[in-house]
């Protein structure tokens, strides 16, 4: 029966494709391999010597297949159709709460305020134990993740360890719809800078982002710090209208190109902007792609704000679902997008690959100029949006990326916000000497390994003089370099106190004030926000870059 039913499916897919793709070379190519295809996946299921699990060969293939185009086209089972919703509208159905990993078991690493868990008393540290009566030690976040999630109304009981080594207890929390903002924050960061900060493009950005830019208007806002860190996009059309808030009616602000006509468009602006002089500046960072790349390339080629960072990702194409059989859908890269310029920003090449089948960036010689529409200022393409003004990566020392991946500085601001009944508001609370030694102390009997970038090039620099047969004749003067750097490294905390006690304090912040506060307190240290604010209120220098009189990083390659 099973040989049958195989046989019935594979003729009815090839007579499809047959009467479907007509005569032409191209669509009996397609119909050519479906029929092959098709007779594979037959004689493979009926003749392998072990039993297959068919719908777990197929997606194995859809994965290959799709893998060899770009990594932005995708197979959506209708098992993982959630997920994708998420990613479009930020909406899912559950408590409402980040979690991580600690040992055999998930903690809360932050609830999102005025959301279930928040409601039904669950605090960053508490351990979950069960849930819904069944244990979850050795499951890992994602499955916990799926436990947790469910339709708005139902009921998930929680067996805790509340944070204190307090008894266990036992929580029922009713889910709800989660939406999680596109603009966590905003705010006056002194009497005339406002700072919006969007992290994704969902169905609301553009209405969250408008109402955060009246209220600060209201508030006295006469220059904008626009944070896009950080944002990976979503939907083009928010990236629209947030560009439209700020430029003229009718101005140009992306087309599409693709093989289809239906998918070439020409997107303008098409209401009243709220604002068409206030300075902006725009955040942007290598994390910045899509639809972030379209508002910064757009008001960088309308030369409406001064863009600040790093280079952006340089995500040039245009996705599209399109339904497939039993509720499943396929995420396709339809077109490319060209900003007003005329620039595609486009980064790699999926067209072309090497021998070994990875794509390649698009080459320099490949990279072209293009002019800003007003003032004539020198852009390029193929490889995201360049800052007009560059600032450095910051990076963590290992020390505290250490400290950060063994939980150690979360599990301390927990200690200490059972401590501590209140601070100071996020943006004046401080940490002070005392409570940073109390950390060091609190680490006397923790473990925190890493290696530095000083230990890593000497161990390479060990194994290279043993394979010329130097080590032995330098083997003191190896040991000697090799116990100094462990001398130096006892002094590490110390060394690097300063980015220690930021992350701390971000950290302790967001027990009390979560998410927003967290938002808030790293603004007062924020090297990026502060020279944002210096080109704000240099008017001089401000319209300088974006009338192309002053070198910045755009003016080369």
């Amino acid at each position: 029966m099973k040989k049958l039913k195989l046989t019935i499916v594979a003729l009815s897919i090839g007579a499809a494709s047959f009467l479907s793709y007509g005569f032409s070379d191209y669509y009996f190519e397609v119909s050519k391999n479906l029929d092959i295809f098709s007779t594979l996946f037959k004689e493979l299921n009926t003749y392998y010597v072990d039993d297959t699990k068919p719908g777990e060969l197929m997606k194995t293939a859809i994965d290959g297949m799709l893998k060899s185009l770009d990594p932005y086209t995708n197979y959506i089972p209708e098992s993982q159709i959630e997920d994708y919703k998420f990613m479009t509208t930020g909406q899912y159905g559950g408590i409402g709460a980040l979690i991580h990993k600690e040992d055999d078991f998930v903690v809360i690493s932050e609830p999102y305020e005025g959301f279930p868990a928040f409601k039904s008393g669950l605090r960053a540290g508490d351990k979950i134990l069960e849930i819904d009566g069944k244990s979850i030690k050795g499951k890992n976040t994602s499955q916990i993740s799926d436990f947790l999630k469910g339709q708005a109304g139902t009921n998930v009981k929680l067996l805790v360890e509340p944070v204190g080594g307090k008894e266990k207890k036992e929580i029922e929390v009713i889910r709800e719809n989660i939406k999680v903002q596109d603009v966590p924050y905003h705010g006056m960061l002194d009497k005339k800078t406002g700072y919006i900060k969007l992290i994704s493009f969902t169905q609301t950005a553009s209405t969250e982002y408008k109402k955060a830019f009246k209220e600060l208007k209201e508030e006295g806002m006469e220059q904008l710090i626009f944070d896009l860190r950080g944002n990976g996009g979503g939907l083009l059309i928010e990236a629209v209208k947030i560009v439209n808030s700020v430029v003229p009616k009718g101005s140009k602000i992306v087309e599409t190109r693709g093989k289809l006509k239906e998918w070439e468009a020409m997107y303008f602006a098409q209401e009243e902007p709220l604002d068409t002089e206030i300075p902006i500046v725009v955040l942007v960072d290598g994390n910045s792609a899509s639809a972030s790349e379209i508002v910064s390339g757009a008001l960088q080629d309308h030369d409406r704000a001064v863009i600040l960072g790093r280079q952006t990702f340089g995500k040039g194409l245009v996705q599209q679902t399109r339904p497939l059989s039993y509720n499943a859908q396929l995420k396709v890269t339809v077109a490319k997008y060209y900003i007003p310029s005329g620039r595609c920003i486009q980064k790699v090449d999926y067209s072309h690959k090497s021998e070994n089948g990875e794509a390649e960036n698009v080459p320099d010689s490949m990279i072209s100029n293009f002019k800003t529409l007003v003032s004539k200022r020198t852009v390029f393409d193929g490889k995201g949006i360049k800052p007009d003004i560059r600032t450095p990566q910051e990076k963590l020392s290992p020390l505290s990326a250490s400290l950060l991946g063994n939980q150690h500085i979360f599990n301390f601001a927990t200690i200490y916000s059972l401590k501590h009944d209140t601070i100071a508001s996020p943006s004046k609370f401080e940490l002070s000497d005392e409570t940073y030694q109390e950390f060091v102390k609190y680490l006397d009997d923790k473990t925190y390994e890493y290696s530095t970038k000083s230990e890593e090039l000497l161990d390479q620099l060990k194994k290279t003089a043993e394979k010329e047969e130097y080590y032995q004749r330098i083997d003191k003067q190896f040991k000697d370099l090799e116990a100094k750097i462990n001398a130096e490294k006892k002094d590490d905390l110390q060394h690097f106190k300063y980015e220690i006690s930021q992350i701390l304090k971000n950290e302790i912040v967001s027990r009390y004030y979560f998410q927003n506060g967290r938002i808030e307190q790293s603004l007062n240290d924020d090297p990026d926000v502060v020279k944002a604010k210096e080109v704000l209120n240099n008017k001089s220098e401000y319209e300088q870059i974006l009338a192309g009189t002053t070198s910045t990083e755009n003016n080369k390659k």
